[in-house]
């Protein structure tokens, strides 16, 4: 019998009133794991009031004693980031090894927000005009949202959280409802590591809970990482109302390789990043640019056996290399743009579709894929498909590659394999992407770099954690100050200058 779940609010569990539940499914077996309340407006709004009790104190607290407490809960992190790794993997799919890294992505912000006392730290400039001296300080905006997705259930909502509490803001997290378990469990051990009740708070729900809590008054900013579409929804909802937003929407990353590339090294990157977390990863590269028909010839002659040899199985077993899709529905969504790119025209190298792991035949199991000869007008290389899908596109060279990325709609990642210095200079100059690789196939920037992409994978101006994550989660303010001696009488009528 599955178990039934619950919200996360003011420190305390708290069981859904709404009525409506959605199933949390075990995609390695297809079996459903779990049920979880669906939050209605009012449980959405019960959230935002909790976290707008405990902001005030929260923001008075000295940022060394915030990063304390961050210090805490990184120590228990480490703790149990065996347990963690375990619920990532088992609600979404992936294997134990990429969940446990997400794991330690995500803590690597916490480490990053631990520098509070440093990282909010103002200016200040004496004599600015005769004894006048003006500082600055950054101050918490209130009460913020984080509208997170799927496929990263504990690295995603710590790109958000830790930095969002360090910096002295109060919380409300909607997760995933597919992937519940892991997020409730975080919130659980902020609470042990001495977080007062209510200023981190989890909210499970559909579209009903995150029009909510684009709408409510108390919000003061909004979190998301998402497909596009939702992105442009929260963000022009949100923005509207007069909150502070950052929405990361979808992608669909370029990597190119050029004649002189090391192939072996491209061919090792394009397997990881195109095959791992089965492909449900925003920074996943789903396209090759095969610079020239020759390198596209060996490209396709070294990748088709690695392709059709990746271990596909369960998330338990140590020696699986790609786990199952989060569900039912998104595998027969994938499914779907492969019998797409067949009719479209493109050369299906090696087919997942069809896929059984005996062991687990009712998982959600789909095989690595590979297309060739793709063109820049179908769809497959248009959308993002968010599967083990990896298109390869012929170019006849740099600048045509280059011009390709250019011009797609999404700007997230991007990478080029060459050993040139000049090209990778011209490339991560020229092209229009947030995040660029050099010999690296999935540029994730570290937590202390800000994560975010261009284009219509971006929606707002402000990245993710690093320095643009405190200044996302915090007002400058600037003071201008004198004091009484010295200041003559009379009024000034004219446009304050420095004499």
């Amino acid at each position: 019998m599955s178990k039934t779940l619950y919200h996360y609010i003011g420190g305390r569990r708290v069981e859904g009133t709404s009525g409506r539940f959605g199933d949390v499914f075990d995609p390695s077996t297809g079996a459903v794991s779990a049920r979880v309340p669906l939050a209605s407006a009012r449980e959405a709004a019960a959230a935002v009031e909790a976290a707008a009790a405990a902001f005030p104190a929260w923001r008075d607290t000295p940022p060394l004693q915030r990063a304390r407490i961050l210090f805490r809960f990184k120590e228990l992190l480490d703790r149990n980031l065996d347990q963690l790794a375990l619920l990532v993997s088992t609600e979404h799919g992936k294997v134990l090894s990429d969940a446990r890294g997400s794991v330690v992505r995500g803590l690597e912000v916490v480490e990053f927000a631990c520098a509070a006392p440093h990282l909010l730290k103002g200016s200040f400039s004496e004599n600015v005009g005769r004894e006048v001296d003006s500082h600055s300080m950054r101050q918490p905006l209130g009460v913020c949202v984080g509208i997170t997705p799927f496929n990263f259930p504990a690295m995603v909502p710590m790109w958000m959280f830790p930095l969002a509490i360090a910096c002295g803001n109060s919380f409300v997290l909607k997760i995933s409802e597919k992937v519940p378990s892991t997020a409730l469990r975080l919130a659980e051990l902020l609470t042990e590591a001495g977080l007062p009740d209510g200023v981190m708070n989890v909210l499970n729900g559909d579209r009903e809970a995150v029009d909510a809590l684009l709408t409510h008054p108390g919000v003061a900013g909004v979190s998301f990482v998402g497909s596009t579409p939702v992105a442009e929804h929260v963000h022009r909802i949100a923005s509207e109302r007069g909150k502070r937003v950052q929405a990361l929407g979808g992608a669909k990353n370029h990597m190119v390789i050029m004649p002189d590339a090391d192939l072996e090294q491209a061919v090792d990157a394009l397997i990881g990043s195109a095959y791992g977390s089965a492909g449900e990863r925003c920074m996943a590269i789903s396209v090759a640019l095969a610079v020239g028909d020759d390198v596209a010839d060996a490209l396709i002659q070294r990748l088709r056996p690695r392709v059709e040899r990746l271990r596909v199985g369960p998330a338990s077993e140590a020696d699986a290399e790609m786990g199952p899709l989060v569900t039912r529905e998104h595998l027969e969504r994938v499914v779907s743009y492969i019998d797409l790119g067949v009719a479209e025209g493109a050369e299906l190298v090696v087919d997942g579709r069809g896929l059984r792991v005996e062991s687990h035949p009712n998982g959600f199991f789909l095989g690595g894929t590979l297309f060739d000869r793709v063109a820049s007008d179908m769809r497959i290389y248009r959308e993002e498909i968010f599967g083990p899908v990896l298109a390869v596109v012929r170019t006849a060279d740099f600048e045509s590659a280059l011009k390709l990325v250019n011009e797609h709609e999404y700007g997230n990642g991007t990478a080029i394999f060459t050993r040139d210095g000049d090209t990778a200079r011209s490339f991560a100059s020229r092209v229009q992407a947030g995040m660029v690789g050099i010999n690296v196939p999935i540029p994730v920037p570290m937590a202390y770099h800000s994560f975010g992409g261009w284009k219509r994978s971006m929606f707002g101006d402000t990245h993710v954690h690093g320095m643009e994550g405190v200044h996302f989660y915090t007002r400058l303010k600037t003071i201008t100050s004198r004091w009484p001696t010295g200041i003559r009488a009379g009024a000034d009528f004219h446009m304050p200058i420095m004499k």
